[in-house]
């Protein structure tokens, strides 16, 4: 499995590609920042990030794409630029017909140190022992998309399975809620009465 992990920002959005299977030893493909200049216009920021993402899809050619997914904080404007970027990383892998998973941070760190509530440092000496590196990717944002990565790899298929039984589920109730109101509307409709053959005339003589 081929993951590129995003790690949203607007000026800087962190992307690591990992390879592997849930249970072996992984490998980093690659890992950058995509970075904007802060005095820039928004919508300029946005169409380089995604210049910048779409090049990592050219050189990796991931199978799937995992993206941090966006939670309230008491920064708005930071939340709305991390979303924006966030939503460009999703178009640039839907426009491929990549499948994108979202991943929240404790998630995340929940999978890669096994403490939902590990900091950066946590994270990135996880990172680097996982992935056997000679040091922690910099800055943090290049090693919370190699994590986000790991985390895809190792639940991907958990929450695939769980999905597909999800739907399954739901698929055989709606075959048997429409078997239901099929039976209903039968039974609602009055019984056909039976016709009498027309009575026939006595011949006379």
């Amino acid at each position: 499995m081929l993951v590129l992990g995003v790690d949203p920002g607007l000026t800087r959005c962190g992307v690591g590609v990992v390879e592997g299977v849930a249970g072996r030893p992984l490998t980093m493909r690659g890992v950058g920042v995509v970075r904007t200049a802060a005095d820039a216009e928004l919508g300029l920021r946005l169409v380089a990030i995604e210049q910048g993402i779409e090049q990592w899809l050219d050189e990796y050619q991931p199978e799937f794409v995992a993206v941090e997914r966006v939670f309230s904080q008491h920064n708005v404007r930071t939340v709305m630029g991390t979303a924006q970027a966030s939503a460009v990383a999703m178009l640039c892998a839907a426009r491929r017909g990549i499948p994108v998973a979202l991943h929240t941070p404790s998630e995340v760190k929940a999978a890669v140190t096994g403490q939902g509530r590990a900091d950066k440092a946590q994270v990135g000496a996880m990172v680097t022992r996982l992935l056997r590196l000679d040091a922690p990717p910099k800055p943090a944002d290049a090693a919370d998309a190699l994590a986000l990565a790991i985390c895809h790899i190792w639940r991907g298929p958990a929450q695939n399975r769980l999905q597909q039984a999800v739907a399954q589920n739901r698929l055989q109730q709606a075959h048997a809620l429409h078997a239901s109101q099929q039976a209903s509307r039968q039974a609602a409709q009055p019984a056909a009465q039976p016709v009498s053959p027309p009575a026939s005339k006595g011949r006379t003589a």
